[in-house]
Protein backbone atom coordinates (compact mmCIF):
# COMPACT_ATOMS: atom_id res chain seq x y z
CA UNK A 1 0.00 0.00 0.00
CA UNK A 2 1.30 3.38 -0.85
CA UNK A 3 0.12 6.76 -0.79
CA UNK A 4 -0.06 9.06 -3.53
CA UNK A 5 -0.75 12.55 -4.29
CA UNK A 6 -3.42 12.36 -6.56
CA UNK A 7 -4.10 16.21 -7.20
CA UNK A 8 -3.12 19.73 -6.56
CA UNK A 9 -4.54 22.69 -7.09
CA UNK A 10 -4.17 26.60 -6.16
CA UNK A 11 -6.44 30.09 -6.11
CA UNK A 12 -5.33 33.40 -5.88
CA UNK A 13 -7.37 36.41 -4.07
CA UNK A 14 -8.68 38.42 -5.79
CA UNK A 15 -6.50 41.51 -5.95
CA UNK A 16 -3.04 42.04 -7.21
CA UNK A 17 -0.14 44.92 -7.80
CA UNK A 18 2.77 44.50 -9.57
CA UNK A 19 5.63 46.04 -7.66
CA UNK A 20 5.92 49.18 -9.59
CA UNK A 21 2.56 49.61 -8.52
CA UNK A 22 3.38 49.32 -5.10
CA UNK A 23 5.82 51.75 -5.09
CA UNK A 24 3.34 55.06 -4.42
CA UNK A 25 2.03 53.20 -1.52
CA UNK A 26 5.64 52.87 -0.21
CA UNK A 27 5.82 57.14 -0.61
CA UNK A 28 3.19 57.83 0.98
CA UNK A 29 4.03 55.21 3.76
CA UNK A 30 7.33 56.49 4.44
CA UNK A 31 6.93 60.06 4.39
CA UNK A 32 7.96 60.69 7.67
CA UNK A 33 11.34 58.31 6.76
CA UNK A 34 14.54 60.02 5.99
CA UNK A 35 15.44 59.88 1.88
CA UNK A 36 18.43 57.69 2.71
CA UNK A 37 16.60 55.21 4.29
CA UNK A 38 13.08 55.27 1.65
CA UNK A 39 15.40 55.08 -1.07
CA UNK A 40 16.81 51.68 0.80
CA UNK A 41 13.32 50.42 1.24
CA UNK A 42 12.44 51.31 -2.37
CA UNK A 43 15.57 48.96 -3.51
CA UNK A 44 14.90 46.13 -1.13
CA UNK A 45 11.55 46.23 -3.12
CA UNK A 46 12.86 46.15 -6.67
CA UNK A 47 15.59 44.01 -5.89
CA UNK A 48 13.28 41.43 -4.51
CA UNK A 49 12.53 39.25 -7.49
CA UNK A 50 9.02 39.30 -6.86
CA UNK A 51 6.75 40.86 -9.92
CA UNK A 52 3.60 40.75 -8.59
CA UNK A 53 1.88 40.02 -5.42
CA UNK A 54 -1.77 39.00 -4.54
CA UNK A 55 -3.57 40.01 -1.68
CA UNK A 56 -6.98 39.60 0.16
CA UNK A 57 -6.88 43.25 0.29
CA UNK A 58 -6.68 46.18 -1.77
CA UNK A 59 -3.40 47.95 -1.10
CA UNK A 60 -5.69 51.06 -0.05
CA UNK A 61 -6.50 48.76 2.79
CA UNK A 62 -3.09 47.46 3.44
CA UNK A 63 -1.76 50.82 4.03
CA UNK A 64 -4.37 52.08 6.17
CA UNK A 65 -4.50 52.07 9.85
CA UNK A 66 -6.81 49.33 10.77
CA UNK A 67 -7.25 46.93 14.39
CA UNK A 68 -6.09 43.86 14.42
CA UNK A 69 -9.74 42.81 14.51
CA UNK A 70 -10.30 44.74 11.82
CA UNK A 71 -7.57 42.91 9.31
CA UNK A 72 -8.00 39.27 10.78
CA UNK A 73 -11.89 39.75 10.12
CA UNK A 74 -10.56 40.24 6.61
CA UNK A 75 -8.72 37.48 6.81
CA UNK A 76 -11.29 34.85 8.13
CA UNK A 77 -13.40 35.77 5.42
CA UNK A 78 -11.52 35.47 2.96
CA UNK A 79 -9.70 32.35 3.98
CA UNK A 80 -12.82 30.66 4.09
CA UNK A 81 -13.46 31.79 0.71
CA UNK A 82 -10.34 30.98 -0.78
CA UNK A 83 -10.23 27.55 0.71
CA UNK A 84 -13.95 26.59 -0.47
CA UNK A 85 -12.63 27.78 -4.09
CA UNK A 86 -9.30 25.74 -3.90
CA UNK A 87 -10.07 22.57 -2.84
CA UNK A 88 -13.32 22.45 -5.15
CA UNK A 89 -10.75 23.10 -7.94
CA UNK A 90 -8.98 19.79 -6.26
CA UNK A 91 -11.42 17.56 -6.38
CA UNK A 92 -12.83 18.83 -9.70
CA UNK A 93 -9.09 17.88 -11.13
CA UNK A 94 -9.07 14.43 -9.63
CA UNK A 95 -12.81 14.06 -10.42
CA UNK A 96 -13.76 12.94 -6.51
CA UNK A 97 -16.75 13.81 -4.78
CA UNK A 98 -16.29 15.87 -1.56
CA UNK A 99 -17.88 13.33 0.51
CA UNK A 100 -15.17 10.88 -0.32
CA UNK A 101 -12.58 12.62 2.10
CA UNK A 102 -11.83 10.79 4.97
CA UNK A 103 -9.56 13.66 6.59
CA UNK A 104 -9.09 17.23 6.04
CA UNK A 105 -5.83 19.04 7.22
CA UNK A 106 -6.21 23.42 7.09
CA UNK A 107 -2.74 25.28 7.35
CA UNK A 108 -2.00 28.49 7.64
CA UNK A 109 -0.17 31.04 10.26
CA UNK A 110 -1.08 34.79 9.12
CA UNK A 111 -4.32 34.70 10.95
CA UNK A 112 -6.67 33.66 14.05
CA UNK A 113 -9.93 31.56 13.53
CA UNK A 114 -11.72 29.36 16.04
CA UNK A 115 -13.62 27.49 14.21
CA UNK A 116 -10.63 26.60 12.43
CA UNK A 117 -11.10 26.82 8.25
CA UNK A 118 -11.90 23.05 8.35
CA UNK A 119 -15.03 23.59 10.11
CA UNK A 120 -16.30 25.81 8.09
CA UNK A 121 -15.42 23.63 4.64
CA UNK A 122 -17.31 21.12 6.06
CA UNK A 123 -20.23 22.71 5.94
CA UNK A 124 -20.04 24.70 2.88
CA UNK A 125 -18.82 21.35 0.95
CA UNK A 126 -21.47 19.02 3.20
CA UNK A 127 -18.26 16.95 3.81
CA UNK A 128 -19.29 13.47 5.61
CA UNK A 129 -20.22 14.22 9.27
CA UNK A 130 -17.30 11.28 10.47
CA UNK A 131 -14.05 12.97 8.64
CA UNK A 132 -11.26 13.66 10.72
CA UNK A 133 -9.72 17.16 10.84
CA UNK A 134 -6.03 18.47 11.63
CA UNK A 135 -5.64 22.30 11.79
CA UNK A 136 -2.08 23.43 11.46
CA UNK A 137 -1.40 27.08 13.14
CA UNK A 138 2.56 27.31 14.22
CA UNK A 139 4.47 25.71 11.15
CA UNK A 140 4.59 29.15 9.19
CA UNK A 141 6.56 28.45 5.09
CA UNK A 142 6.80 24.52 6.46
CA UNK A 143 3.20 23.96 6.90
CA UNK A 144 2.32 22.36 3.45
CA UNK A 145 5.20 20.36 3.28
CA UNK A 146 4.33 19.57 7.11
CA UNK A 147 0.94 18.85 6.13
CA UNK A 148 2.15 16.07 3.08
CA UNK A 149 3.64 14.78 6.30
CA UNK A 150 0.77 14.56 8.76
CA UNK A 151 -1.59 13.22 5.33
CA UNK A 152 0.42 10.55 4.37
CA UNK A 153 0.93 9.38 8.57
CA UNK A 154 -2.64 9.26 8.24
CA UNK A 155 -3.36 7.12 5.18
CA UNK A 156 -0.05 5.19 5.70
CA UNK A 157 -2.31 3.61 9.08
CA UNK A 158 -5.44 3.44 7.01
CA UNK A 159 -5.55 1.77 3.87
CA UNK A 160 -8.04 3.00 1.32
CA UNK A 161 -8.78 6.77 2.62
CA UNK A 162 -8.59 9.64 1.24
CA UNK A 163 -7.50 13.31 2.38
CA UNK A 164 -7.33 17.08 1.62
CA UNK A 165 -4.45 19.66 2.59
CA UNK A 166 -5.37 23.34 1.95
CA UNK A 167 -3.44 26.10 2.87
CA UNK A 168 -4.64 29.63 2.56
CA UNK A 169 -1.93 32.41 3.50
CA UNK A 170 -2.55 36.09 4.03
CA UNK A 171 0.60 37.51 4.90
CA UNK A 172 -0.46 41.24 3.85
CA UNK A 173 -3.09 41.19 6.69
CA UNK A 174 0.39 40.83 9.21
CA UNK A 175 1.61 44.53 7.21
CA UNK A 176 2.58 46.44 10.66
CA UNK A 177 2.07 50.19 9.63
CA UNK A 178 3.82 51.52 12.54
CA UNK A 179 6.80 49.25 12.14
CA UNK A 180 9.90 50.50 10.38
CA UNK A 181 12.00 47.55 11.22
CA UNK A 182 14.16 45.45 8.42
CA UNK A 183 11.99 42.21 8.85
CA UNK A 184 8.60 43.89 8.71
CA UNK A 185 10.11 45.71 5.49
CA UNK A 186 11.44 42.59 3.83
CA UNK A 187 8.52 40.83 4.55
CA UNK A 188 6.43 43.02 3.09
CA UNK A 189 8.98 42.56 -0.04
CA UNK A 190 9.01 39.40 -0.62
CA UNK A 191 5.99 37.96 0.68
CA UNK A 192 2.38 37.35 -1.29
CA UNK A 193 -1.20 36.08 -0.40
CA UNK A 194 -1.94 32.58 -1.97
CA UNK A 195 -3.99 29.31 -1.20
CA UNK A 196 -3.22 25.76 -2.47
CA UNK A 197 -4.78 21.98 -2.13
CA UNK A 198 -3.51 18.97 -2.13
CA UNK A 199 -5.48 15.72 -2.44
CA UNK A 200 -3.82 12.29 -1.52
CA UNK A 201 -5.17 8.69 -0.91
CA UNK A 202 -4.00 5.02 0.34
CA UNK A 203 -6.66 3.62 -2.72
CA UNK A 204 -4.59 1.48 -5.23
CA UNK A 205 -6.64 2.86 -7.95
CA UNK A 206 -5.84 6.59 -7.24
CA UNK A 207 -2.83 7.67 -9.70
CA UNK A 208 -0.24 10.11 -8.98
CA UNK A 209 3.38 10.50 -7.46
CA UNK A 210 3.84 7.91 -4.35
CA UNK A 211 5.55 9.52 -1.28
CA UNK A 212 8.28 7.39 -0.86
CA UNK A 213 9.95 8.92 2.60
CA UNK A 214 8.89 11.93 4.61
CA UNK A 215 11.24 13.68 7.75
CA UNK A 216 11.62 16.35 9.20
CA UNK A 217 15.17 18.24 10.62
CA UNK A 218 14.93 20.81 13.78
CA UNK A 219 18.10 23.01 13.84
CA UNK A 220 18.29 23.40 17.89
CA UNK A 221 17.97 26.38 19.90
CA UNK A 222 17.27 28.34 16.87
CA UNK A 223 13.54 29.18 18.14
CA UNK A 224 13.52 32.96 17.60
CA UNK A 225 15.05 33.13 14.01
CA UNK A 226 11.25 32.97 12.62
CA UNK A 227 8.13 33.34 13.26
CA UNK A 228 5.75 36.05 14.76
CA UNK A 229 5.15 37.86 17.56
CA UNK A 230 1.48 38.52 18.61
CA UNK A 231 0.92 42.32 19.76
CA UNK A 232 -2.13 44.37 20.52
CA UNK A 233 -1.69 45.59 16.47
CA UNK A 234 -1.52 42.11 15.11
CA UNK A 235 1.26 39.43 14.14
CA UNK A 236 4.70 41.08 13.73
CA UNK A 237 6.93 39.17 11.53
CA UNK A 238 10.39 38.17 13.49
CA UNK A 239 12.79 37.12 10.36
CA UNK A 240 16.62 37.42 11.54
CA UNK A 241 19.06 38.07 9.01
CA UNK A 242 21.13 34.66 9.52
CA UNK A 243 18.56 32.58 8.22
CA UNK A 244 20.13 32.23 4.52
CA UNK A 245 23.62 31.30 6.43
CA UNK A 246 21.95 29.10 8.98
CA UNK A 247 20.42 26.66 6.53
CA UNK A 248 23.82 26.57 4.16
CA UNK A 249 25.73 25.68 7.19
CA UNK A 250 22.80 22.29 7.88
CA UNK A 251 22.62 21.80 3.86
CA UNK A 252 24.51 19.10 3.63
CA UNK A 253 23.18 17.31 6.83
CA UNK A 254 19.31 18.01 5.94
CA UNK A 255 19.47 16.74 2.29
CA UNK A 256 21.98 14.17 1.67
CA UNK A 257 20.97 11.28 5.36
CA UNK A 258 17.69 11.39 3.92
CA UNK A 259 18.17 10.23 0.75
CA UNK A 260 20.97 7.50 1.54
CA UNK A 261 18.32 6.38 4.08
CA UNK A 262 17.05 5.26 0.56
CA UNK A 263 19.48 4.21 -1.11
CA UNK A 264 19.65 7.27 -3.46
CA UNK A 265 21.63 10.46 -3.95
CA UNK A 266 21.03 13.99 -5.16
CA UNK A 267 22.21 12.85 -8.44
CA UNK A 268 18.96 10.84 -8.45
CA UNK A 269 16.97 13.18 -8.07
CA UNK A 270 15.16 14.78 -11.42
CA UNK A 271 12.57 17.70 -9.22
CA UNK A 272 13.54 20.35 -6.56
CA UNK A 273 10.37 21.00 -5.46
CA UNK A 274 11.75 24.01 -2.92
CA UNK A 275 9.69 26.68 -0.86
CA UNK A 276 10.33 29.99 -2.28
CA UNK A 277 11.26 31.91 1.00
CA UNK A 278 12.92 35.00 -0.22
CA UNK A 279 15.68 35.70 -2.77
CA UNK A 280 18.18 35.50 -0.88
CA UNK A 281 17.40 32.02 0.43
CA UNK A 282 16.89 31.04 -3.58
CA UNK A 283 19.80 31.96 -4.66
CA UNK A 284 21.69 30.33 -2.09
CA UNK A 285 20.04 26.85 -2.27
CA UNK A 286 20.47 27.22 -6.17
CA UNK A 287 24.09 27.85 -5.85
CA UNK A 288 24.47 24.73 -4.11
CA UNK A 289 22.00 22.78 -6.54
CA UNK A 290 23.88 23.73 -9.29
CA UNK A 291 27.45 22.55 -7.86
CA UNK A 292 25.20 19.20 -8.45
CA UNK A 293 23.90 19.90 -11.49
CA UNK A 294 20.12 20.51 -10.45
CA UNK A 295 18.30 23.18 -11.00
CA UNK A 296 15.52 24.76 -8.93
CA UNK A 297 13.76 27.52 -12.02
CA UNK A 298 10.23 26.29 -10.64
CA UNK A 299 10.99 27.61 -7.64
CA UNK A 300 12.19 30.98 -9.00
CA UNK A 301 9.38 31.33 -11.46
CA UNK A 302 6.97 30.99 -8.52
CA UNK A 303 8.55 33.55 -6.63
CA UNK A 304 8.51 36.10 -9.60
CA UNK A 305 4.74 35.38 -10.18
CA UNK A 306 3.28 35.50 -6.98
CA UNK A 307 5.90 36.38 -4.02
CA UNK A 308 6.42 33.91 -0.75
CA UNK A 309 2.85 32.60 0.49
CA UNK A 310 4.15 31.27 2.98
CA UNK A 311 2.98 27.66 3.25
CA UNK A 312 0.98 27.76 0.15
CA UNK A 313 3.91 28.36 -2.11
CA UNK A 314 5.32 24.85 -2.46
CA UNK A 315 2.02 23.22 -3.47
CA UNK A 316 2.51 26.16 -6.36
CA UNK A 317 5.89 24.89 -7.32
CA UNK A 318 4.21 21.16 -6.97
CA UNK A 319 1.62 21.67 -9.43
CA UNK A 320 4.21 23.09 -11.75
CA UNK A 321 6.36 20.22 -11.68
CA UNK A 322 3.68 17.78 -12.11
CA UNK A 323 2.16 19.53 -15.46
CA UNK A 324 5.03 18.43 -16.97
CA UNK A 325 3.73 14.82 -16.42
CA UNK A 326 6.87 13.38 -15.50
CA UNK A 327 8.11 9.76 -16.57
CA UNK A 328 7.25 6.73 -14.24
CA UNK A 329 10.67 6.23 -11.89
CA UNK A 330 11.14 9.86 -11.21
CA UNK A 331 11.97 11.66 -8.53
CA UNK A 332 11.39 14.73 -6.62
CA UNK A 333 12.34 16.06 -3.28
CA UNK A 334 10.09 18.62 -1.95
CA UNK A 335 12.01 20.93 0.95
CA UNK A 336 10.26 23.69 3.06
CA UNK A 337 11.50 25.76 5.73
CA UNK A 338 9.90 27.18 8.88
CA UNK A 339 9.55 28.55 12.60
CA UNK A 340 11.29 26.22 15.02
CA UNK A 341 13.61 26.57 13.58
CA UNK A 342 13.31 23.43 11.04
CA UNK A 343 13.15 21.64 7.41
CA UNK A 344 10.42 18.99 5.90
CA UNK A 345 11.38 16.78 3.44
CA UNK A 346 9.19 14.80 1.75
CA UNK A 347 10.55 12.06 -1.01
CA UNK A 348 8.22 11.76 -4.34
CA UNK A 349 8.62 8.54 -6.89
CA UNK A 350 6.21 8.89 -10.05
Amino acid sequence: MSVKIVSVAKQLPKHSRKTLEVLPFLDQWLISQDERFRRKVKKIFEGAAVDERYSIMDPVEVFTATSFEEKNNIYVREAINLGEKVLEKALKKANWKPQTLDYIITVSCTGIMIPSLDAYLINKLNLKQDIVRLPVTEMGCAGGVSGIIYAKKFLEANPNKRAALIAVEAPTATFQLEDFSMANIVSAAIFGDGSSCALLSSYEEDLGPKILAEEMYHFYNKEKMMGFQLTNSGLKMILDIEVPDTIATHFPEIIHPFLAKENLKIEDINYLIFHPGGKKIVQMVEEMFKELGKNIDETKEILRLYGNMSSATVLYVLEEIMKKNPQEGEKGLMLSFGPGFSAQRVLLEW
